[in-house]
């Protein structure tokens, strides 16, 4: 998937958490283009933890049902499952790279999907990760 960027959970997160109104506009942009332009790849990781941080770690949670809703209409994008290959992928880049299990595992599925960028606030901005550049679009 050449030219694909994959978003972590917390792009997604702020794009439907009105507590940080900038963030949340930048987060919007960034998905709305990529779903215009086909090139948005997210994981399964994602989605779960999308799912237990905006109906219970945002200052204005939201329903479960609107959270259901929400997965349903990102799920447009392509979506990389997490299986077997991935995990172990996911743990080779743990002790190359010395970041956390989830960390890693994002990483692994971007890599998994073919992804040229991570768009990300929790990885090194700018850093390499298997060719894979992380950027903090918020930065």
């Amino acid at each position: 998937m050449t030219g694909s960027d994959f978003f972590d959970t917390n792009i997604l997160v702020y794009a439907y958490d009105s507590h940080e109104p900038d963030k949340q506009k930048k987060a919007q942009d960034m998905l709305k283009q990529g779903i215009i332009n086909g090139n948005a790849v997210i994981s399964t990781q994602v989605l779960g933890e999308f799912f237990t941080v905006v109906t219970r770690r945002i200052p204005q949670p939201i329903s479960v049902f609107d959270a259901s809703e929400i997965i349903n209409n990102v799920s447009v994008m392509n979506v990389q499952e997490i299986d077997l290959l991935i995990v172990k992928r996911a743990i080779e880049t743990l002790d190359t790279y010395k970041i956390s299990y989830w960390d890693s595992l994002i990483v692994a599925a971007a890599e998994g999907a073919g992804c040229e960028r991570i768009m990300t606030e929790d990885l090194n901005h700018e850093q390499l990760y298997y060719g894979i550049i992380a950027t903090n679009p918020f930065s």
